[in-house]
């Protein structure tokens, strides 16, 4: 390998807060870049449509993040087996992977887009989603999930290049796409007054403009893992190592989504007001989930190339230092947002009862994300060294199935907006500890050498 294409990019040596944070800010940085393209359409809906289009916005949120999140869990196979191959400097392992994790994207976002359109009714009439937002919320899924070939390219291509400890590259699309998804929902909403059609037209077309660039970037890096479209092809043995790691993190995300959707649909029982809160609030609340979710994608790459490379003691300490900087993090988010809530909450909307219902929402869920932060970065290091299984068994029973069990029969009991929101806290606790006990006593590092 020469040294000259790969120095900027290895993990495996050097002060390991630095290596983390070196990579983890641009992540953070491109992430907080999409959350403002996923917020940009319930800010703008919201302010120059009305009410009922902010609810109907954020009732498509979870079916659409069902689909899209089981794909971005498989996508984290190709990531961490990439790594992997780059710390072990294993090049042509490397160039057989890209490939065919870029030909999984094109069918699998084929695949998930007619799925989408098919679903979308049922799946909306299932969640219990209001009468007065229906129809539009049908509207704006059906355009999204159109855009689907082109959101897996991007999501794909992103985990590629962080694979490679190039983190910003995806950051730098990033930026350019939420600036044109922000101009395009100003342009197609308030001035020319297409409504949610006009937001889901401005969100797929900047997808596809990221696809695009992500495309670009992956073609014109310069080093032996250069892209080609010629060399697409599915090598069966590296798509078959990718989904072992990657099926289950899908299966993880798509159970935490379901678990999501059943509680949004105790939500959609509250009504409009609430439902609207509840979307403001989760596009604020995401602004947390952007960072925690920064830190355990920089935890899994750090930890899948020092894995490679055999740099065990390495692991460790990454996994201590990044748990640190988590904690502050949620420390810090759970003070930003209960002492901001009520400027943040008007950014969607300036409706009274609304906003009521929002502040509501913070106080209850806002002082617990600590809890959280032992599920993001055990998970991340676990799965880094190729063992995904486990952290889908226990986010499934901690977290998934508790969120179900305790709508369908705690719920009943005290049907009020505070017990359902109380669900997710209880259940953050319950998984930290399970994953605290595996990660001290599990033998997960034994067992990715056994995958390996």
């Amino acid at each position: 390998m020469k040294k000259e294409h790969t120095a900027n990019y290895e993990l495996t040596e050097g002060v390991i807060w630095k290596q983390l944070l070196l990579f983890f800010f641009p992540i953070m940085l491109g992430s907080f870049f999409q959350q403002l393209y996923n917020t940009a359409d319930t800010v703008i809906v919201g302010q120059f449509v009305g009410k009922e289009a902010l609810a109907a916005v954020g009732a498509t949120g979870q079916p659409i993040q069902l689909l899209v999140g089981f794909f971005v869990g498989i996508s984290s196979g190709s990531t961490v087996i990439i790594s992997q191959f780059f710390g072990a400097k294993r090049t042509q392992d490397i160039e057989k992977a890209i490939h065919t994790s870029v030909a999984l994207s094109l069918a699998g976002g084929l695949l998930f887009m007619l799925i989408g359109l098919a679903l979308s009714d049922p799946i909306l009439r299932v969640m219990n989603t209001p009468a007065d937002c229906f129809e539009s919320a049908l509207l704006y899924i059906r355009i999204y999930f159109l855009g689907m070939i082109p959101t897996f390219l991007y999501n794909m291509g992103t985990g590629i290049l962080r694979a490679l400890g190039d983190s910003k590259s995806p950051m730098y699309i990033l930026i350019a796409c939420c600036i044109v998804n922000i101009l395009l929902d100003l342009l197609l909403v308030p001035v020319m007054k297409l409504g949610i059609f006009g937001a889901a037209l401005a969100t797929i077309l900047s997808q596809l403009l990221s696809a695009v660039l992500v495309a670009i970037s992956l073609i014109r890096k310069k080093s032996m893992f250069t892209f080609r479209f010629r060399k697409l092809n599915f090598t069966p043995n590296m798509l078959g190592r990718i989904l072992l790691i990657g099926f289950p993190t899908g299966l993880q995300s798509a159970t935490y989504s379901i678990s999501n959707v059943v509680v949004q649909s105790g939500v959609n029982s509250f009504g409009t007001d609430m439902v609207a809160a509840w979307s403001a609030f989760s596009k604020m609340d995401s602004i947390f989930w952007m960072i925690s979710g920064a830190f355990g994608i920089a935890v899994t790459t750090f930890v899948g190339q020092n894995f490679g490379a055999k740099n065990f003691d390495r692991i460790r300490k990454s996994v201590r230092i990044s748990l640190s900087m988590e904690f502050a993090a949620a420390a810090f988010s759970s003070l930003l947002f209960l002492a901001a809530g009520p400027y943040l909450l008007k950014i969607f909307t300036n409706d009274a009862d609304v906003l009521a219902c929002g502040m509501q929402l913070i106080h209850l869920l806002t002082p617990f994300y600590a809890l959280f932060a032992c599920i993001e970065i055990f998970s991340g290091a676990i799965r880094g060294v190729g063992e995904a299984l486990y952290p889908m068994l226990v986010s499934i029973f901690g977290v998934c199935l508790f969120r179900v069990v305790w709508m369908l029969f705690i719920l009943p009991l005290h049907h009020t907006i505070g017990m359902i929101a109380i669900c997710y806290p209880v259940s953050w606790g319950i998984t930290s500890v399970i994953f605290l006990i595996y990660y001290l006593r599990g033998n997960w590092l034994k067992r990715g050498l056994s995958n390996a």
